[in-house]
Formats: C-alpha cells, sequence, structure tokens
C-alpha cells in the first residue's frame, strides 16, 4: 500500500506541473515497486533519502548513438546527464540532448574521446556520481574504471578485475579453459615478432587469426593462410591494435574456416546472480566487423542454446561479472561452439536482444551498478518474436563492401512512421560525419512476431529511409536482408564474399523492376513539368505550346536509353514502355525523394536517380563529349578518406605489381595501397601524417 500511495502523490504533483528530475526518479522507482514479484530487501525503503537510492547525474563517456541511447533511459529514470565531446562535436546531437556538456579536447580521440584526464576533469566539474562508458573508446580500460574508483565514482560497467581478465584475449582464453568453456586451439603467449608468428602459425597449422589480445570490433584482427601474409598480418595487427587500444600485444590461434558468429547476451549483479539473455547471430560482416545481426539465431535448437548460455554465465561467474556483457562465440556447421572472446560492455547490436526480452540493458546496468538485485530469474527471459539490425555506415558499399565517405546529410529522414521499427541515432539532418570517428550513421531495428515479418519490415524501413549528402549502405544491407540464401538462414562469416565474390556491384533488376522504374520517373517528369507550366507560367516547358497530353520521353537507367510514352487522364498517367501500358497514380510530391505511387494494382515505395529527356533532347545528347577515363594503373588515388601512416617509395624508385607504396588509416583500420602494375615512380604527392580524402592523388607510376 506504501507503494502505491507514493504513486498518487507523484502523479498529483506532475500534474501541478512540478516536473523536476527528482520527481521522475521517485515516479519510476514507486513504478518498480508497483509490478515487483516479491520483495527484495536491497530494494529502497520508503522514507530514505533518494540520493542514495539511484545516481542523480551519470556523466557518458562517449558520443554518437550509444550516447544518446544511454540519455534516453537516464531520463526515463530520472537521472541527469552529462554529454562530453570533442570541439568538432560541439552542435552533435547528444550534446542537445544532454542536460550538461563539456568540452574535452580537439578533434582526434587520442585528445578527447580518449583523453582520461579531461573527462576525469569533466567529472569533477560537473560533480556526475557514475560514468556510462558506451562502446569503444573507454568502455573496456582497466586504467579509467580504476581511476573513477580512486574517486570514488561508479563505472556503470564490471570491476577492473572482470575488465582485465576478459579485455585481454590470452588471459581470457585461459579462464575459459578453466571455467570449462570450450576454446578454440591456439597458442595462449603472447606473439613476440614476424618471425615467431611464423613459427606458431606452422605450429597451428594454416589457416590461422592474428589479433589484438586487447581488441575488439574486427580491429587488429588478420587471417593468414601461408607465411607471407602471417608476416604481413603480424605488421598491420600490431599497428592497428597500438592505434586503436594502445597495447601492441597479438596472439595467434586456429581459423575456423565458414562458421557463425553467434553470442551470448549476460547479465549479472553484484550479488553473484547472472542470466543468459539468448543469442544474437552475427554472421553477417565484412573486414570482420558486423553489418546484419538478428535475435534469435535460426540455427540454434534449444539444447545448443542452453549450453552456449550456462558457459556464458560460467565464465561471466568464473571472473565475478557485474553488469551486461557478452560472450562471443563462433559455431562450425556441427554445431560445436567454441568461444572467442568476452566483451565487458554494452554491445552495438543489444537493442535486437532488448526486443525479444523486453528488457532494457541500459536501466539494469544503472541498477546493478548501484548494487541491486537482479529482478528476473533465468526462467523469466523470454523469445518474444524476431528482432533484425542493420548497421546504417556512411561507406561506399560498391568498394570492399564499404569503405568510409564523408560529408554533410543534406536531407535525413528515419522511417520511424513504420510498425515495429527502432532507430539509435546521434545525427540529425545538417550533421557532418567526418573522418576522426566511425561512420555509423545509426542503428536500424526491426521487430516482428517471427523473422519473416521482421524482415519485411527491415525491407520497408530501408526503403522508406531518406540519406542524402554521403555515400551510404542501404543498398547493399537490402540486397543481404532480401537474399534467398539470407532469408533461408543459410549464412556463414563468408557470406559477402561468397554471395559477392567480385564485390557488391549493386542490384539486378528484373523486367518488371526496371519497367515499374521506367514508368514512375517519367510520369514524375511530367507531373514535375506540369506543375511548372501551372504555376510558374514557365514557357520554355512543351505543354506551354499546344496544351498536349502525350509525351514523347527517353529515360535512361544504366547507361541505356528507354523509349516512354506518358498520357495524362483526368487523375493518373496512363505510361506506356516495351508496348506494355500501365496506370500510374501518386500524389507527387515533388519535394521529397521517397515515392509512394501506384503502378496497376501494385503499391510501391521508390528511390531512385534517373534522367528523363525530351525526344530532341536526347538526341542532341549524343554530340556531347565524353569523359575521358583516367589511367587509374598509372594513378593512385586514395579509395577513402583518411590518414597516411607510411609512404614506402620515392621519385625513381622501381616497383612491382601488388608491392606496398602506402598505407591509409580510415576510422582505425589500416589500408595498405599497392601498385597495379610494375613501374617507375614518377612523383609522390603525399607524406606520413598527412590527411587525404577520397579521389586524391597519392603517387603517379610510369
Amino acid at each position: 500500500m506504501a507503494a502505491f500511495r507514493v504513486l498518487i502523490d507523484v502523479q498529483k504533483v506532475l500534474i501541478k506541473g512540478q516536473h523536476s528530475a527528482s520527481w521522475a526518479r521517485w515516479c519510476y522507482f514507486a513504478s518498480r515497486f508497483q509490478y515487483s514479484t516479491a520483495y527484495n530487501p536491497e530494494e529502497k525503503p520508503l522514507g530514505v533519502n533518494l540520493s542514495s537510492w539511484t545516481f542523480e547525474k551519470v556523466l557518458i563517456a562517449n558520443r554518437g548513438e550509444i550516447a544518446c541511447r544511454v540519455i534516453k533511459t537516464c531520463r526515463k529514470m530520472g537521472i541527469k546527464t552529462v554529454a562530453v565531446h570533442s570541439d568538432v562535436d560541439s552542435a552533435a546531437v547528444h550534446v542537445k540532448m544532454a542536460d550538461e556538456a563539456v568540452c574535452v579536447g580537439p578533434a582526434p580521440t587520442s585528445k578527447s574521446y580518449l583523453n582520461m584526464d579531461a573527462i576525469m576533469e569533466a567529472i569533477r566539474k560537473t560533480g556526475a556520481q557514475a560514468v556510462h562508458p558506451g562502446y569503444g573508446f573507454l568502455s573496456e580500460n582497466k586504467e579509467f574504471a580504476r581511476r573513477l574508483a580512486a574517486e570514488n565514482v561508479t563505472f556503470i560497467g564490471p570491476d577492473t578485475h572482470a575488465i582485465q581478465a576478459m579485455g585481454d584475449k590470452i588471459e581470457s582464453k585461459l579462464l575459459a579453459k578453466k571455467a570449462k568453456v570450450n576454446t578454440i586451439p591456439g597458442f595462449d603467449g603472447v606473439v613476440k615478432d614476424a618471425d615467431e608468428a611464423v613459427r606458431i602459425a606452422r605450429e597451428i597449422g594454416y589457416p590461422v587469426m592474428i589479433k589484438a589480445s586487447a581488441g575488439g570490433g574486427g580491429k587488429g584482427m588478420r587471417i593468414a593462410w601461408d607465411d607471407e601474409e602471417t608476416r604481413e598480418g603480424f605488421r598491420f595487427s600490431t599497428q592497428e591494435a597500438v592505434s586503436s587500444f594502445g597495447d601492441d600485444r597479438l596472439l595467434i590461434e586456429k581459423f575456423i574456416d565458414n562458421p557463425r558468429h553467434i553470442e551470448i547476451q549476460v547479465l549479472a549483479d553484484k550479488h553473484g546472480n547472472a542470466l543468459w539473455l539468448n543469442e544474437r547471430e552475427c554472421s553477417i560482416q565484412r573486414r570482420n566487423q558486423k553489418v546484419v545481426e538478428e535475435a534469435p539465431s535460426t540455427f540454434l535448437d534449444p539444447e545448443t542454446r542452453r549450453a552456449m548460455g550456462e558457459q556464458a554465465v560460467a565464465l561471466a561467474k568464473a571472473v565475478k561479472y557485474s553488469s551486461a556483457g557478452t560472450v562471443e562465440f563462433l559455431v562450425d556447421s556441427k554445431k560445436h561452439f567454441y568461444f572467442l572472446e568476452m566483451n565487458t560492455r554494452l554491445q552495438v547490436e543489444h537493442p535486437i536482444t532488448e526486443c525479444i526480452t523486453g528488457l532494457d540493458l541500459v536501466e539494469e546496468m544503472i541498477r546493478v551498478a548501484k548494487g541491486y538485485s537482479l529482478r528476473y530469474n533465468q526462467a523469466d527471459v523470454p523469445i518474444n518474436g524476431w528482432a533484425v539490425e542493420c548497421r546504417v555506415y556512411a561507406e561506399d558499399p560498391y568498394k570492399s563492401f564499404g569503405l568510409p565517405s564523408i560529408g554533410r546529410l543534406s536531407q535525413y529522414d528515419e522511417p520511424h512512421h513504420l510498425p515495429g521499427v527502432r532507430v539509435d541515432s546521434g545525427i540529425q539532418e545538417g550533421s557532418d560525419i567526418s573522418i576522426y570517428y566511425d561512420p555509423m550513421i545509426s542503428k536500424l531495428v526491426t521487430h516482428g512476431g517471427n523473422r519473416a515479418e521482421a524482415l519485411k519490415r527491415m525491407e520497408d524501413a530501408l526503403d522508406n529511409y531518406i540519406i542524402r549528402g554521403v555515400t551510404h549502405n542501404i543498398p547493399l544491407l537490402r540486397e543481404v536482408i532480401t537474399h534467398p540464401r539470407f532469408v533461408k538462414g543459410d549464412i556463414t562469416t563468408k557470406f559477402l564474399p561468397e554471395v559477392y565474390p567480385d564485390g557488391f556491384k549493386g542490384h539486378s533488376l528484373t523486367c518488371q523492376e526496371r519497367n515499374d522504374l521506367l514508368v514512375t520517373t517519367a510520369s514524375l517528369y511530367v507531373a514535375s513539368q506540369t506543375r511548372s507550366h501551372r504555376f510558374l507560367n514557365n514557357i520554355r516547358v512543351p505543354i506551354a505550346k499546344n496544351n498536349v497530353k502525350s509525351w514523347d520521353l527517353s529515360v535512361f537507367l544504366d547507361d541505356t536509353s528507354y523509349s516512354v510514352v506518358v498520357t495524362k487522364l483526368k487523375d493518373h498517367f496512363s505510361v506506356e514502355v516495351d508496348g506494355t501500358k500501365v496506370n500510374v497514380s501518386s500524389e507527387w510530391n515533388l519535394s521529397s525523394p521517397l515515392m509512394s505511387v501506384s503502378i496497376g494494382d501494385t503499391q510501391k515505395t521508390i528511390q531512385y536517380k534517373l534522367q528523363v529527356l525530351t525526344k530532341h533532347a536526347a538526341e542532341l545528347s549524343k554530340y556531347m563529349p565524353e569523359k575521358v577515363e583516367e589511367d587509374t594503373s598509372s594513378n593512385l588515388r586514395s579509395p577513402m578518406p583518411g590518414t597516411v601512416v607510411t609512404v614506402s617509395v620515392k621519385p625513381g624508385d622501381m616497383v612491382s605489381e601488388g608491392q606496398e607504396i602506402c598505407v591509409i588509416e580510415a576510422m582505425k583500420m589500416q589500408n595498405s595501397m599497392t601498385a597495379a602494375k610494375t613501374a617507375k615512380v614518377t612523383s609522390v604527392h603525399c607524406k606520413a601524417g598527412e590527411t587525404v580524402g577520397e579521389g586524391d592523388l597519392l603517387v603517379q607510376l610510369e
């Protein structure tokens, strides 16, 4: 009854307009009393000072979508928030959302989001009682957690022991073996140099995986199939490990060919309780980084799911883990699973677990950090429907399945209006995607009663997502989630290179899809011209002279011209292409790049760029000079924006085909630029430390 009285009192105060953070906290915790299944002695008794019951202020040591994600839950719980930001992020969405914001340095991450001194000063300045690290940056940095503890500031995550034990891949593998968790065969020590790497790789047997001991997120990882690739992989993995984690230690283990990447979400408290919250399938990857995830997995049966979950919990308990964390496994075709690593933080793909379980993982992390026991038993964790997540990146999917793209979002509209759609983002129209940070635009999530419904909702969401100003990977994402192999559930970590062995080339249109595009584009053109004549009195448009009702047009698609005839009727167009007529109607919103159109009896949502010319203009276009293609074998240009790490040649040097010329780092990933032919270096247009843009000339050969 006491809890009920608190709820009534809070509602009265809120009605009077007193929307303070402290009252919001009362409302939140009172509601938690209302639906608690049993009395929990860890919960605060009524009448105790609220400041000892929860955090009053939390600093989020991160940026972008994950900072916004944490702020939303803090706001729900009535907790004030502090954002930190670099100077170039001063107008970022997470900065605007937070109650307070502190600049912690210039754009480079080493001087801002990884600058522990600056962040500690921000904590002191704002009086934040706790820090949520998000993912990446300092989220798995034991030194940061130690410094927070020394200042009596709560780290919303595991303690330093668990971070060190699980953050170090060598130590975590030894602990996993001790906890009777299945592990991958490999070398458990630190690899000293390239020669030792080759010796170890030969002993294990090729192929092998070389990876950073302190790494995560696919950085510092290389697959080697022979001695030469082992030496090269050792070099690049070492450099990426230093750049991303400040730790150059590497380990080598057997590479399991054609596996699935399946991970188990765990949640544990400080009282010895731990749960597994089902699995996430993360096999669709490029360069060891996830692109599409789903929960649950089509591959696991209940017995395998339980075995993986129990081993994940056993590992968490072995290191006295508390907070949300993820145990990642590789699973072979026989459903044998092997421990890969444990991420002692919130995962990028956590929303799909939230969708199928109904839990708010950020809320649970905050509660655990404050000392509360878990509110659930293992039997309370459901699998409610199906959820899919697509990582929407500012990158060119036609280049190695996604090389970073930078620019300003000139037009941006998320598909929130569709059912079962969730968009976690930290950007808005006008935001800049820079070379300094991860190029993620958002996490697009759909939830349905089953997998088919979730995938159909994802298809509709991708079709309705408007992004202009940067190149993005939505074409690739849509192809993946509609591909027959993916729909069937026949996937491994090699899905992309197997399905697109020559790289992603875009969608191959069927005849029907091609004709739908042609008739829609031609109709839109006529609607635009009609509007121009009607409202602008534009005498240059064809209909101004004779008030004609039929137009002969040439529509260009993939460098091919198609003849389309459009006839305007009372409330729609009759359009003829390839000898077939079809009725086309729409509201013809000419200001939107998104077109909802009825073609015959079918409703379509279309985003596409095509060129439309009148017959006369099409005839004249053949006299336009053609652009001469550049000899790309002689001019080496940067395929992406980034920073030059090393330059290995100078004018006058002779290089062989495939020889490394320079290394470009983009978003913490290093890419080797090689010669396309045997030639002489005539000029070098870059040097180490310089920033280059996409298409910038690096080296000329003859």
